[in-house]
């Protein structure tokens, strides 16, 4: 007797341009530890959305400085200045 092809579960759809970089429960636990009760699937991935963007502007930044004094390396010093 022939077995039966196993179903494959879709892949889920990665958040942002490149895929998400960001989990969803640390994001859930992060707010819930700051008093919100219940949250919403959107706006935890709203959330990772619009800190992935904003870690996406000051890496920019922050790589433009390293550039501008020839180094390689990224340093806290340059994020805190990016920002």
């Amino acid at each position: 007797m022939a077995k039966k092809a196993a179903k494959k579960k879709p892949a889920k759809k990665a958040t942002g341009k490149r895929g998400g970089y960001i989990a969803k429960a640390p994001i859930r636990r992060l707010m819930k530890s700051e008093g919100a009760i219940l949250v919403a699937e959107s706006a935890v991935v709203l959330l990772i959305e619009q800190l992935e963007m904003k870690g996406d502007k000051i890496t920019k930044a922050a790589i433009k400085l390293v550039k501008a004094d020839k180094r390689k390396r990224v340093t806290a010093a340059d994020i805190t200045a990016a920002q």
